[in-house]
């Protein structure tokens, strides 16, 4: 007798987890971000780059220019072409990511169709409206991913390629995946002005980005040479609450014995460890670098995605 064949039903179990997933999550903080999020980024679609006649990157782009053609609403259109986005990177993003991003999706595209067709555009200097466009939306996107949700769009394609290739930035990956949609919308509105503009907006787009979900998570990397280094190490733990590494060293020009304290912390936290070194150790030698992601403990988990 030939095998039984096994029929393909939809993954209920993954999907079931998924939910259970999502409801532990915090629903309340989501939301508030997602208003946030909405109005920043509404904002800066609406009422900056709606009124200068230029379009910004990803399907919010397409929305636009098709708003321009032929009238149809951005948010919904934004709804619509993030359908086969979604079946698309389904695998790759996760049930609960899906989740999330169809409710920040909804409350994003109610405030683009309903609150923002209500409201004044800025019909001032194209190049204005291209740097408050950037800023607004940058701002209003990193709400959204900081609490691991998007918009839809372009959006879950940047973030699965994020997933796929981590040492490329989120920002870098925007900046790229933008261009073409830009560049359509320069041809729609016939106008070269329209693509310098788009470019400033999602070139301001992308610092704001970086620096948001990086800057905000960056810090002070101190190497301190010094002969004292258990005394500054027991000093800053004690004052400062920050752990450090010592190693022991060699100064090559003199030949003489050293130690070396790596500590990783903050900015404020950077001023009072030189303070500390300084009064124990006057003739130490401190070189600072910046980091832009620590993991491990006392920073993020390591085991953070």
């Amino acid at each position: 007798m030939g095998k039984a064949i096994k029929s393909k039903k939809p993954d209920i179990n993954r999907i079931k987890s998924g939910l259970k997933a999502y409801v532990r999550h915090d629903l309340l903080k989501d939301v508030i971000f997602d208003i946030i999020g909405s109005v920043c980024y509404g904002a800066g679609i609406c009422i900056f780059a709606g009124g200068a006649d230029f379009t910004v990157g990803g399907v919010s782009g397409l929305a636009m220019i098709l708003n321009h053609l032929i009238n149809f609403p951005i948010g919904v259109a934004t709804l619509c072409l993030n359908i086969p986005i979604i079946l698309f990177c389904y695998r790759v993003m996760g049930i609960s990511f899906l989740l999330r991003s169809l409710k920040s999706m909804v409350i994003s595209a109610l405030f683009i169709d309903i609150l923002f067709p209500m409201l004044p555009v800025y019909e001032g200097n194209p190049l204005l409206a291209a740097i408050f466009c950037g800023i607004l939306s940058g701002a209003g996107l990193s709400m959204f991913y900081r609490r691991n949700s998007s918009t839809g769009g372009s959006d879950f394609l940047i973030l699965s390629l994020r997933k796929l290739a981590q040492h490329v930035s989120i920002g870098e990956i925007t900046m790229i995946a933008d261009g073409l949609i830009i560049v359509i919308g320069a041809l729609v509105y016939a106008d070269i002005d329209a693509f310098l503009h788009g470019i400033i907006a999602v070139a301001v787009t992308t610092i704001v980005i970086d620096y948001m979900m990086i800057g905000s998570t960056s810090g002070k990397m101190l190497t301190i040479i010094t002969t004292k280094g258990m005394e500054i190490a027991q000093a800053i733990g004690n004052k400062v609450k920050r752990g450090s590494t010592l190693i022991n060293a060699i100064g090559t020009y003199t030949g003489a014995p050293r130690q070396t304290l790596l500590c990783a912390c903050s900015k404020r936290e950077m001023v009072m460890i030189r303070k500390i070194v300084a009064q124990i150790d006057s003739h130490a030698i401190i070189t600072i670098s910046t980091y832009d992601e620590a993991f491990g403990e006392g920073f993020r988990s390591i085991e953070e995605n």
